[in-house]
């Protein structure tokens, strides 16, 4: 299990569990920049990663 470094919730990540399979983030869209290591980088859970992506799509200039 891992643990969100946004909220806390606990939720499965492919990568850092060692699947083989793609992990559930990989579906969606490439919107948000990874953090830099000195930032608070980690995984987030699916409800923050799409929270995170909605706000980022939605600031976007068109």
């Amino acid at each position: 299990m891992s643990k969100c470094t946004l909220c806390g919730a606990e939720f499965h990540c492919a990568m850092q569990e060692g699947s083989p399979e793609p992990c559930w983030c990989t579906a969606l869209p490439q919107a948000v920049p990874v953090p830099l290591p000195q930032e608070a980088a980690g995984c987030w859970c699916p409800a923050c990663l799409r929270a995170q992506l909605e706000a980022a799509l939605t600031q976007r200039p068109r």
